[in-house]
């Protein structure tokens, strides 16, 4: 039998491309859904532009406040690229 602590979790991550013009949504998107624990971006070819840790439980809208800035930088970088790499770290929030 396989039994669960309540402060026990499990994490995955997953990657997805986008173009360059639609980071900064994708990123808001992915703030929003709340079992974001990380966000890495990458160029094409597995190079580290940038990773946003994120707090878990945080309250979605006031994390993209924060992060505006942060954002705002990350379009203005992400635009000169045709391509680029979200790696996402998620937490399992079912046992929860």
């Amino acid at each position: 039998m396989d039994e669960r602590t309540e402060n026990e979790s499990r994490t995955w991550t997953e990657e997805i491309e986008v173009a360059g013009g639609e980071v900064v949504s994708r990123i808001k998107e992915l703030v929003q859904a709340g079992n974001v624990r990380r966000v890495i971006l990458r160029t094409p070819d597995n190079k580290l532009l940038f990773e946003i840790p994120l707090t878990a439980g945080a309250v979605a809208g006031g994390v993209v406040v924060l992060l505006s800035p942060v954002l705002a930088a990350l379009g203005a970088m992400a635009a000169l690229l045709a391509e680029v790499k979200i790696q996402i770290v998620r937490i399992d929030a079912a046992g929860k």
